[in-house]
């Protein structure tokens, strides 16, 4: 029996259902990229707002590129869906019902979307569609005018494919309409992602036309968050799981996260905002230290783990962390290499090391390593390459993140250790398969990757430091192994 408002009386006593008026919440928000991210986060924290303060900020759900699923399983579903919390074998299920509307350029059309974006009660146009879904370049933080949707919506910009084209477009109606500007609030994964958004959306709408670049310049706020929360791919044992959550109701779009989660969002929205604090989010001024220390500790030893750990065959984070040198390596880079790059004041990070180290080792977070390595060259700065240069340029210790460094390397050659083929995702996975063939598995393979200057800038190619740290590294990993060169790294550590 697929859930709907109808049978939601029938879901087991222990799942905590919508106790609110559904027809009391409107529609304030549109999110771009109704993913499993978004269902267990920002959609949580809206959800606890009209459950426990009357909230009636609802969203509407877009997916632009695939997904229409998800859209047409969310619509059969009333919008209701479940998020499941996993600790261990401890879950803790409860319905979600602040979602009002969900569409889909391929199903109800590109002008459905732009139509309902144009609505005046649209205060908020939020988005998690990953790094590529900017259509930018990451060395230097600009639009990609490249790419081919970029492109596309260059040509015929009424019916937009990219996420800038469609916002860009959205705004320029808004502007002729006299309809008042919303606010555009990345939750992806990016350092400083509003200023990388903002940059995207003016150098779009600046090569269509300069005073509709201005008046989004003027008008429109691009606020940065940092957003954390753990929720891994769907694997078939968390599907039977959550089953066994819900009975006798079948749910197409539940998914399942662990029970930790931050919002720490910069206070700065044009046409009003929900009280998210009143939900435990952080409202800030300034973003971009919890960013820093977010991105570095939790999610560069993720990337971390993710090369080295698929390497040496782990599936799973969690197994990584029954590896007693894997587990000494991910803190000490998260104490030793990435917290004294770090500008947040106030914040005890070993104790915030530790706190992640726990939520590695969750049983119940069924985190692959492989989904973590996914899309390298658009993470790599952000996570490792900037720590390296604060390490080079205060003449410090890098060790760890030259070995993250030289495992993704190692990882996008295309075999693990014991010569299994590795499928690699990455938007460049077709040059990076052309830097590998043309170079033999020694250091011309260092050397052919380094050249990759959309990833690697000229500083770093050109330090003989990093250069030799990241060599050696990927040659003790080829002769090695991945477990063998942690085990040998923490010994000169005397970890």
């Amino acid at each position: 029996m697929q859930l709907s408002t109808n049978n939601l009386n029938q879901l087991p006593k222990s799942i905590k259902v919508p106790s609110y008026d559904r027809n009391q919440v409107k529609t304030r928000m549109l999110h771009l990229g109704f993913g499993a991210f978004h269902r267990a986060h920002q959609a949580i924290f809206a959800e606890i707002l009209a459950s426990e303060h009357q909230s009636d900020w609802g969203f509407c759900e877009v997916n632009l590129v695939g997904g229409e699923q998800q859209i047409n399983d969310l619509i059969a579903q009333d919008y209701l869906y479940n998020v499941c919390e996993m600790q261990g074998d401890n879950w803790q299920t409860r319905t979600v019902g602040v979602v009002k509307e969900a569409l889909h350029p391929e199903i109800h059309g590109i002008d459905a979307v732009i139509n309902r974006m144009l609505d005046p009660n649209i205060a908020i146009v939020s988005m998690t569609v990953t790094e590529k879904g900017y259509c930018y370049v990451p060395a230097t933080g600009s639009i990609d005018f490249e790419n081919a949707a970029i492109a596309h919506d260059l040509q015929s910009p009424e019916i937009p494919k990219s996420l800038p084209g469609l916002i860009v477009e959205t705004l320029k109606r808004r502007k002729e309409q006299g309809i008042a500007p919303f606010t555009v609030m990345s939750c992806d994964n990016m350092p400083e992602n509003g200023h990388i958004t903002k940059n995207v959306i003016l150098a779009m709408a600046n090569k269509r036309d300069p005073e509709l670049a201005k008046w989004i310049a003027d008008n429109v706020t691009f606020p940065s968050t940092m957003v954390d929360r753990i929720v891994p791919a769907m694997t078939p044992e968390t599907a039977v799981k959550i089953q066994s959550q819900l009975g006798q109701i079948v749910d197409n779009v539940a998914i399942a996260c662990e029970p930790f989660k931050q919002w720490v969002i910069e206070d700065n929205f044009v046409a009003g905002r929900p009280e998210w604090e009143k939900a435990g989010a952080q409202l800030v001024s300034n973003v971009i230290p919890f960013e820093e220390m977010k991105l570095r500790m939790l999610n560069g030893s993720h990337s971390f783990l993710a090369y080295l750990g698929y390497l040496a065959g782990y599936q799973y984070i969690n197994e990584c962390m029954q590896d007693s040198a894997y587990e000494k390596a991910a803190y000490y880079l998260m104490v030793n290499e990435q917290a004294p790059t770090l500008s947040i004041k106030n914040v005890d990070l070993p104790q915030y090391a530790n706190a992640l180290i726990e939520r590695f080792k969750n049983t119940g977070l069924k985190h692959r390593t492989w989904q973590i390595a996914m899309d390298g060259t658009l993470k790599l700065s952000q996570r490792l390459l900037d720590s390296i240069q604060i390490h080079l340029n205060n003449g410090s210790s890098f060790d760890y993140l030259a070995l993250a460094v030289a495992g993704w390397m190692r990882y996008i050659s295309g075999k693990d250790d014991n010569q299994a083929q590795i499928q690699i995702s990455d938007p460049l996975a077709t040059k990076l398969a052309e830097l590998v063939a043309q170079s033999e598995d020694d250091e011309s393979r260092v050397t052919s990757l380094l050249s990759l200057d959309s990833l690697f800038c000229a500083e770093l190619v050109n330090n003989a430091l990093f250069t030799e740290k990241v060599t050696n590294f990927y040659l003790s990993l080829r002769d090695n192994g991945a477990k063998k060169t942690i085990e040998t790294l923490n010994n000169l550590h005397s970890l």
